[in-house]
């Protein structure tokens, strides 16, 4: 059943490497055309900084679950590693813990931010885009991470190493 799980949360996370993947192409897209733009026609792509910034955010929080997910993320490892293995789960837990809470609060908070964007009617400065889809975006982002954390949670709790 765990295998199961894990399967599904890797093929998530894969998609949502994708998300992270288009929206790097579209940033380096709209720079490479914005400064050939500006440099050689005097014409710069209007709004480039604004969409430059909002792709960062999704490029960014849709490719934290893959990271995570392979265990590419920083961490000092030289003290930790020689601790004996159950401090290390110990303290593998209450990271993990801590963790989840955090990120409980970042869906929550980045889903009350979208929900008063979009109340309020917010928007970039230069393009008008305006901000809640990516608000919303960023909280729908960061949900792989938490089932992440929440499976090596679990696998801590079975004695397994984590990664």
């Amino acid at each position: 059943m765990l295998s199961k799980i894990e399967n599904f949360l890797h093929r998530l996370c894969s998609w949502f490497e994708w998300v992270s993947v288009v929206a790097i192409l579209l940033i380096m897209t709209i720079t490479c055309v914005d400064v050939v733009g500006a440099k050689v026609f005097k014409s710069p792509v209007f709004g480039a900084l604004d969409i430059v910034t909002l792709a960062q955010l999704i490029a960014i929080s849709f490719a934290a679950s893959m990271t995570l997910n392979l265990g590419r993320h920083v961490q000092v490892d030289f003290f930790f590693d020689i601790l004996p293995k159950y401090a290390r789960t110990v303290i593998n837990i209450i990271i993990l813990l801590l963790g989840l809470g955090l990120f409980i609060i970042i869906i929550w908070r980045l889903g009350m931010l979208g929900y008063s964007f979009q109340k309020t009617g917010e928007y970039s400065p230069t393009a008008y885009i305006p901000f809640y889809p990516f608000a919303y975006g960023v909280s729908f982002g960061t949900i792989p991470v938490f089932l992440v954390m929440l499976m090596d949670l679990v696998k801590s709790f079975k004695r397994r190493e984590p990664k």
